[in-house]
């Protein structure tokens, strides 16, 4: 069960569920996360507008492999909330059957460049606890990425910092869409179950 109870539509103003209106288009439905963020609004709020402005499209870093990356952010710090919802979106920008189907063994898999495992890596890496960023895992990630590119990636890293340890302590349901994509492409993969974000 949830730490605390995700807000229904009806329990929020229509200037909020406009606000949250933008989670429509990028995960199908309004997270229960944000749903339950939206207890205090001005932190749901804040956080609406960092997703926006880290997930946005500026170029060398595709929202298709924004979404990637807080996959593999996700899967290193073991939330499976995020991981379901990341294959989701993953998958809704566009992602390949190819790359959907080895994102969790990218380093093996021919369908990532070369500038992708290094990032990929480097989110595994950054992920971690305690943190695993080396030297190496760094010079990997500065030969195949501009300093614009590496916040990017660094940003989504942290922002699914921040949805990692709120949905794994708060113990957020996994809504109906998500839970579909996670066991239809994570069960037998990985292993994804839905743990302790099952509704009942």
């Amino acid at each position: 069960m949830p730490l605390i109870a995700a807000l229904e539509e009806d329990e929020m103003t229509p200037e909020l569920l406009e606000e949250f209106s933008f989670f429509r288009g990028t995960l199908g439905g309004i997270p229960n996360s944000i749903r339950t963020m939206a207890r205090r609004p001005e932190i749901a709020r804040a956080y609406t507008e960092l997703n926006k402005a880290v997930m946005g499209d500026y170029g060398a870093v595709t929202l298709e492999f924004k979404r990637l990356v807080g996959y593999v952010s996700s899967f290193a710090s073991g939330c499976l909330y995020c991981q379901a919802h990341m294959i989701l979106a993953s998958e809704r920008f566009g992602a390949s059957e190819e790359r959907l189907n080895s994102v969790y063994d990218f380093e093996d898999s021919p369908h990532y460049t070369d500038a992708e495992k290094a990032a990929l890596a480097f989110a595994h890496a950054a992920a971690s606890v305690p943190n695993m960023v080396t030297e190496e895992v760094g010079a990997r990630l500065r030969e195949h990425w501009s300093e614009e590119a590496i916040v990017e990636i660094t940003a989504v890293v942290a922002l699914f910092g921040y949805l990692n340890r709120w949905n794994d302590s708060m113990g957020t349901a996994l809504e109906e869409l998500p839970h579909d994509r996670g066991q239809k492409r994570l069960v037998d993969a990985t292993g994804w179950e839905i743990g302790k974000h099952g509704t009942t």
